[in-house]
């Protein structure tokens, strides 16, 4: 059972910047990614990187969100610069081990205009 544990969210002003972590309970071979929920919206992919570092970014934070991973600590990371309202959401960690799917327990992110 992998078990993700999310941390970094605050409360920050347009403009500003997070980073939020994700530690895993074990060292994860495949690619983890960060997905956020908006009240009353469905969750949404933000970007995902695989074991050997390839990095996808989805285009509503292209070039203000970058995504790393550590994998001797175990961890992934989302950078997120340049922080607009409309990013206001919960944050969730997620990766696929052995065909099951497995979600941390989100940090919210709210950002204030």
């Amino acid at each position: 059972q992998v078990q993700l544990v999310e941390s970094g969210g605050g409360l920050v002003q347009a403009g500003g910047s997070l980073r939020l972590s994700c530690v895993a309970s074990e060292r994860i071979f495949s690619s983890m990614g960060w997905y956020r929920q908006a009240p009353g919206k469905q969750r949404e992919l933000v970007a995902r990187i695989s074991t050997s570092g390839t990095t996808s970014i989805a285009d509503f934070v292209k070039g203000r969100f970058t995504i790393s991973r550590d994998n001797a600590k175990n961890t992934v990371y989302l950078q997120m610069n340049s922080l607009k309202p409309e990013d206001t959401a919960v944050y969730f960690c997620y990766t696929v081990v052995s065909g099951n799917n497995y979600w941390g327990q989100g940090t919210q992110v709210t950002v204030s205009s």
